[in-house]
């Protein structure tokens, strides 16, 4: 396992469907670029997004960003909850309405899975609401179980469910 200290590019997914989800996304990429041994780097659109799974619930604003760490994925990990928390997440299993979710998706090249982490992300590759908005920052970037790039990925994606960038002044998305 790696050790605090090593300076890491690492993708982290947003999401957000309660409240002004937009909002939620960019106070949380704020709150990310906050977090001591974080340098955030860049971020993707925001993207209008579908719903997975049966729960009936409003669509997701949904984004990807990159950063530069310090931090073990471990630590980071925690500094996402901490914002996740702080922005009024509720414990309620996975899958249903959130103010805000932020997952690891990529660490570098690390494979991790432990009982709490799972990296890279288990679904990144059968999601279009991850893949498009990472292929807009990382196209190239490769996944280091499938040894395929993200636009290799985003290519061969049999997810149907919608996603769509949001434009400037776009309300569709406050609920």
């Amino acid at each position: 396992m790696r050790r605090d200290g090593f300076d890491i590019v690492s993708f982290l997914g947003v999401g957000s469907n309660m409240g002004d989800a937009p909002a939620n996304c960019r106070s949380a990429f704020a709150r990310i670029g906050a977090c001591e041994g974080v340098s955030f780097l860049r971020k993707s659109s925001l993207y209008l997004t579908e719903p997975v799974g049966d729960i009936q619930q409003n669509w997701f604003v949904n984004a990807v960003c990159e950063i530069r760490t310090t931090l073990s994925p471990e630590s980071l990990l925690l500094k996402t909850r901490d914002i996740e928390r702080a922005m009024g997440r509720l414990e309620k299993g996975t899958g249903g309405p959130r103010t805000i979710d932020i997952d690891i998706l990529l660490y570098g090249q690390e494979v991790i899975g432990s009982r709490n982490l799972a990296i890279p992300h288990a679904a990144l590759h059968r999601r279009g609401f991850v893949l498009v908005p990472l292929n807009e920052l990382a196209p190239y970037a490769v996944h280091p179980l499938f040894g395929i790039s993200m636009r290799g990925l985003l290519d061969r994606l049999e997810d149907d469910k919608r996603v769509e960038r949001l434009k400037e002044g776009d309300g569709r998305f406050r609920h």
